[in-house]
């Protein structure tokens, strides 16, 4: 039996942390939507460039093994990535959705632990693939290794969409915790998921990996050096996997949106369903555009689909808030406004972040970019030493501010 809406409205309040938020809920929310598009972004890159690789590097034709091996080491790193990335969003849902996030969390306990151990796994076993196929001769190595890899990253992604589907509908918690009034406090049941949302979210991997096929092509286009078959073979495949995925994942979006519960049937109307649509469907339209551009399109096509992946993000959260608005109201949340961990945190994004990472990110680029051996320009090892004494600065500083408030 599902709660009352007046019930569910007293117990999520009571969940709450009393000691408030330490910067204004927006604040959270909008880092939360970014944080969970450039998130998502480096998953698609990851479960589409796994993909990729697991089917050609079987093939016979020398320029599918290529780019497999290729996508093999891409999805390997953006694996990486997609953590790191990862963390935020997760942080922030747990700021102003706290009591849904950590209900659920210990709803499905034993899934979580899962989580992490099944990402572990195969993390682990992509990483067999890339050592025993290092030299990139003959039939691919441990070729199992990648797809267990593969199938290890769809699970960790069902126990996630899982874990926040369950966020959406707290009216049903305690039918999931004492099912005809037996208290189940074991956490190995995954409560609710929805099959057409989940598949949406993993084939979106299709188009994002088409439109970074057609940036990959693009960007090794101006080396001498290269492959002009092998490049314009890339381009040509990854154009055709951002329509297709597109047009899929497009029709995906508006069965999902068609088919959710009368509660959120106010959301089908709205401007976030049809952002959701016209997100799935921009890398299509910017694909089509770029046939007859080729290289000329530049890396457009890889920044509209993540334009369009944000979109996602916006409508995603959208619903998340009518799901749950007739019982809580995240915008209320009182806050206690914290300086000091606002500007740690604002010093750490902006400075120390934008700093470091534009520094690894122009190295890869630059490097990429020469013919032989790259070497750096003086501004670079300038860049590089000033990086390093950042790095120092803000530890030093960091915990001798901790001391400080300790006392």
């Amino acid at each position: 039996m599902d709660m009352n809406p007046a019930a569910v409205h007293d117990m999520l309040y009571a969940l709450r942390d009393p000691a408030g938020l330490p910067f204004f809920p927006w604040a959270f929310w909008g880092v939360g939507i970014l944080t969970f598009a450039m998130h998502f972004f480096a998953v698609a890159v990851m479960i589409g460039g796994a993909g990729v690789a697991l089917y050609g590097v079987r093939q016979d034709n020398p320029y599918w093994r290529k780019l497999g091996y290729a996508m093999a080491d891409v999805s390997k790193i953006a694996v990486s990535v997609a953590i790191v990335l990862g963390v935020a969003p997760l942080l922030a849902v747990q700021v102003y959705y706290d009591p849904m996030w950590y209900t659920s969390n210990v709803l499905s306990a034993y899934w979580v632990i899962t989580f992490v151990l099944a990402l572990i796994v195969a993390y682990s076993l992509h990483y067999v693939f890339y050592f025993r196929n290092k030299k990139r001769e003959g039939t691919p190595k441990s070729l199992w290794s990648l797809g267990g890899a593969l199938l290890g990253y769809l699970l960790v992604g069902f126990i996630m969409h899982s874990l926040g589907y369950q966020t959406l509908s707290p009216e049903k918690w305690l039918q999931w915790y004492a099912p005809n009034g037996v208290v189940d406090n074991s956490g190995t049941k995954l409560h609710d998921f929805n099959v057409i949302r989940y598949v949406f979210f993993i084939l979106l991997s299709v188009p994002v990996i088409g439109t970074y096929l057609m940036a990959y092509a693009t960007y090794w286009s101006t080396r001498k050096d290269q492959d002009a078959a092998y490049l314009e073979f890339a381009f040509t495949l990854g154009r055709k996997l951002a329509m297709v995925g597109a047009a899929i994942t497009t029709t995906l979006a508006i069965v999902y949106l068609a088919t959710l519960p009368e509660k959120l049937h106010a959301f089908q109307t709205s401007l976030w369903a049809a952002l959701w649509v016209i997100g799935a469907l921009l890398p299509a339209l910017v694909a089509w555009r770029a046939g007859k551009a080729g290289y000329r399109c530049g890396y457009r096509p890889f920044i509209v689909a993540f334009v369009g992946m944000l979109l996602i993000a916006i409508a995603r959260e959208m619903l998340r808030y009518y799901a749950v608005i007739p019982y809580y109201n995240f915008m209320d949340y009182k806050v206690n406004l914290d300086w000091f961990t606002t500007d740690v945190f604002l010093f750490t994004f902006l400075v120390l972040g934008f700093s470091t990472l534009g520094y690894l990110l122009t190295v890869v680029w630059k490097a990429g970019k020469t013919e032989g051996v790259y070497e750096a320009s003086p501004i670079m090892h300038v860049w590089a030493r000033f990086n390093i004494g950042l790095m120092v600065f803000w530890t030093a500083v960091y915990f001798l501010l901790m001391t400080i408030r300790s006392f």
